[in-house]
């Protein structure tokens, strides 16, 4: 059977203040009436059923996932005790779907990304999936990269290496790339045999988990624990609290030697900063995304404005800006800079007294 697997424990740092510590953006709506992880799932419907969603979080957010999901079962919105990265996030969902289906295929997802073109985008999960069962090995999706973007990861395919699966092409994986600087990020595009690592993997959980006894062992003893217990919650902390933290890209998929990627040409967007924010927004013939606020702008370009507050906000003269309102915090930021947004949550945690706007 198959089984989506969201990845939703993040934090949202760059997308303060609207994200927060108690409400982080994968549960918000930022753009529309369902907020990211709601898409993320609405986006599989009549493909992968709720009940066949599983749901990895922070503890502190499982009650947030039980209201925004109604159909997703309880059993399977899985609460971290602590933050310990991607691989053990995957390697616990391997092992509670593989016990009860030996069978089971995962198909691995971010909470927070917006996709365009979902026929074509399942589509193309359906082409992983057929390749993950016929090849026994680990699949990902990869990004027709549009522009030298350094803010992504790669992925180099081998062009000689192409075979089909529902009529998408599928190649094996030479090698993984983390974000590069603007000059190897042009080769790449020049290239035509990279692309963008989406973050999006599918597998068989008997092919990962065999990944995971060769490539972390110290991780797959613990999977091997959860797998022999009756994985009640205090499994789970035990497990999680004894495993090292550690990327699944960085811990498995760049040792792995049977990886296959499946080019995607939808419209993705990772949603990582306020940037992309403005990029998915409508705009006026300015540029200006304004959203639902009452706003008075006067020669002013490529802006930004998001606030719930109902005040009316005047720009004039300003481009290029980020304007966010809560009701706890304003900011403004250059949308050159808007990665840098994470400084301020790390420069807030600092400071006691500044701890209770985070």
């Amino acid at each position: 059977m198959i089984y989506a697997v969201i990845m939703a424990g993040g934090s949202g740092t760059r997308f303060w203040p609207k994200s927060t510590r108690s409400l982080p953006k994968q549960f918000l709506n930022l753009f529309g009436d369902k907020t990211m992880i709601q898409e993320t799932v609405a986006r599989l419907n009549g493909f992968i059923p709720p009940e066949q969603v599983m749901v990895v979080t922070n503890d502190e957010y499982v009650s947030i996932v039980e209201d925004q999901l109604s159909g997703t079962r309880k059993e399977f919105i899985v609460g971290e005790p602590v933050a310990r990265n991607t691989a053990p996030c995957v390697a616990a969902a391997a092992a509670l779907l593989h016990k009860q289906d030996p069978d089971s295929v995962m198909v691995v997802l971010p909470a927070d990304h917006q996709i365009g073109n979902s026929k074509e985008y399942l589509q193309i999960l359906q082409t992983a999936i057929e390749t993950a069962n016929s090849e026994k090995s680990l699949v990902t999706i990869g990004i027709q990269p549009n522009r030298a973007e350094t803010g992504y990861g790669y992925i180099r395919f081998d062009t000689g290496t192409r075979f089909t699966k529902v009529n998408k092409d599928v190649y094996s994986v030479k090698n993984f790339t983390e974000k590069p600087n603007r000059e190897d990020a042009e080769k790449f595009l020049e290239s035509g045999d990279y692309l963008w690592n989406s973050g999006m993997f599918i597998w068989r959980t008997d092919t990962i988990l065999e990944a995971f006894k060769k490539f972390l062992p110290e991780v797959y003893e613990q999977t091997e624990k959860l797998i022999g217990s009756k994985g009640k919650k205090e499994d789970l902390d035990a497990f999680y609290r004894a495993c090292p933290s550690i990327s699944i890209d960085y811990g498995i998929m760049e040792s792995a030697e049977k990886v296959h990627v499946v080019p995607g040409d939808f419209d993705w967007n990772d949603v990582g900063s306020w940037t992309a924010v403005h990029e998915l927004s409508e705009k006026d013939s300015n540029g200006n995304a304004v959203g639902h606020s009452p706003v008075s702008i006067q020669n002013s370009s490529s802006n930004l404005i998001h606030s719930d507050s109902g005040k009316l906000i005047a720009l004039v003269g300003v481009d290029n800006l980020a304007l966010v309102e809560t009701e706890n915090a304003i900011l403004v930021v250059n949308l050159n800079s808007a990665q840098e947004v994470k400084d301020v949550v790390d420069d807030l945690k600092k400071d006691p007294e500044k701890r209770k706007f985070l």
